[in-house]
Parts: structure tokens; sequence; C-alpha cells
């Protein structure tokens, strides 16, 4: 009789943490910073877990530090964009102004 080998438990992959830990800080207290810290290590926990499946588990943690991460990148690049358009609208009705 051929008994298959106990498999070992796959181990969550510390990147994939990592991003999901910055994806929910950049939206609590430091939005740009850990955006990045969040995208960056995203996209290196979905390779490593990619290179080694059999091994590392967490994709569904790296994908949520991913999309935490980019959203509220988009949301911090419009942000500055409004404020420039803003003050630079404010700007320009003082110039015309006076």
């Amino acid at each position: 009789m051929n008994v298959p080998a106990p498999l070992s438990p796959r181990q969550t992959s510390t990147l994939a943490i990592v991003s999901l830990i910055f994806g929910v800080l950049s939206w609590i207290v430091i939005p740009l910073l850990g955006s990045l810290v969040a995208i960056i290590t995203g996209h290196m926990a979905r390779a490593e877990i990619r290179r080694e499946p059999e091994r590392l588990d967490g994709d569904g943690l790296a994908i949520a530090g991913l999309l935490l991460g980019y959203i509220q990148l988009v949301l911090v690049v419009l942000g500055v964009l409004a404020l420039f358009l803003f003050f630079g609208g404010l700007a320009a009705i003082s110039v015309l102004a006076n």
C-alpha cells in the first residue's frame, strides 16, 4: 500500500503581510509612503509566491495590499492635482483682479 508523504503547511510570505500592513497604513497614517511600500512589496511578494508555490502562500494578502496601495496612490495624486488647480486658480484670479 502506497501512503503519500504528509504535506508540510505552506508558509505565508512575509512580503505579502508587509504589503497588506502598509496598504492599511496608507489609508490611516502615511498615505504616499505607505502606498508606495504596499505596491513594491506586493509585487515582490507575488513574484516570490509564483517562484515557490509549494512553499509559500499569501497571494490574496499581496493582492489586497496592492489594491489598497494603488487606490490610495491614485487618490493622493488626484488630491495634489486638485490642490494645485485650486491654488493656481486663486493666483490667476488675484492677478486678473489687479
